[in-house]
């Protein structure tokens, strides 16, 4: 079986610049968890579709990111209880390209919204500009802190015809002073659309495969390993959790 760089070398490639008509930085999330080995596996059979993002000559580029809570873990809590007007808040770094955002993830009524703005690295605590960009986008939390940091590689995709593009992330690594949790042969695809479409090429494929929507943040896995023992509740995430270790157990 060829190596994962090797496919990506038979997409067709898409720049940044020219992906921005497919930002979607307002969307409705679908994502499909599987293990590495079913990767490699579907991932030639996307090439017909997908055009896949380069970056600098790199189509596996690595990202970084540090995750922000209030102490008693407001955000997460709002994710475990269902709410349906949520928020996630990071600091992602974009390696290959050494660009840092400070990011908002804003889950209302099934639609993300999206909005960033560059700064200028990772910092543990957030300096008034960026909580000002936090109160101008409704985060209201003023004792908000740093909890997780979290790496992984990304294959991104864009559709040729339709307005949609998919992230493959893996080689998730969470880690927060001396706990670290490592699912090196999961992969969490996470399909990106204006409203749900059935009919995608990828959509399609996971029916095919059997493979269901799975809904759960990386941010609220991160959490759940490195506090889950002591500081949270996960009962609503512990038939899922434990799907998502049964697939990274799983090494063909």
């Amino acid at each position: 079986m060829k190596a994962i760089h090797e496919i990506t070398q038979e997409f067709e490639p898409i720049t940044l610049a020219e992906m921005d008509g497919v930002k979607l930085m307002n969307r409705v999330d679908t994502k499909f968890a599987f293990s590495f080995e079913k990767f490699k596996t579907l991932l030639p059979s996307l090439t017909k579709d997908y055009k896949i993002l380069e970056i600098l000559e790199n189509r596996i580029p690595s990202y970084e990111s540090l995750y922000f809570d209030s102490p008693t873990f407001s955000f997460y809590m709002d994710h475990h209880n269902g709410k349906t007007n949520r928020f996630k808040v990071r600091i992602r770094k974009y390696v290959e390209s050494n660009l840092f955002f400070l990011e908002i993830k804003h889950k209302q009524k099934g639609r993300t919204d999206k909005k960033r703005i560059l700064t200028e690295g990772f910092n543990h605590k957030l300096n008034e500009h960026q909580l000002k960009f936090l109160l101008k986008h409704r985060v209201n939390s003023p004792e908000i802190q740093a909890k997780l940091w979290n790496s992984f590689r990304r294959i991104t995709l864009v559709n040729k015809l339709d307005e949609e593009r998919l992230t493959l992330d893996f080689d998730l690594h969470f880690y927060w002073e001396n706990e670290d949790y490592v699912f090196k042969n999961l992969v969490i695809a996470e399909l990106k659309q204006n409203n749900v479409n059935r009919k995608s090429a990828f959509y399609e494929l996971m029916k095919k495969q059997n493979i269901r929507p799975y809904r759960l943040s990386k941010y609220c896995i991160g959490a759940i390993e490195l506090y889950g023992k002591n500081q949270l509740k996960y009962n609503r995430f512990k038939e899922k959790l434990i799907k998502l270790k049964s697939i990274n157990a799983h090494v063909t």
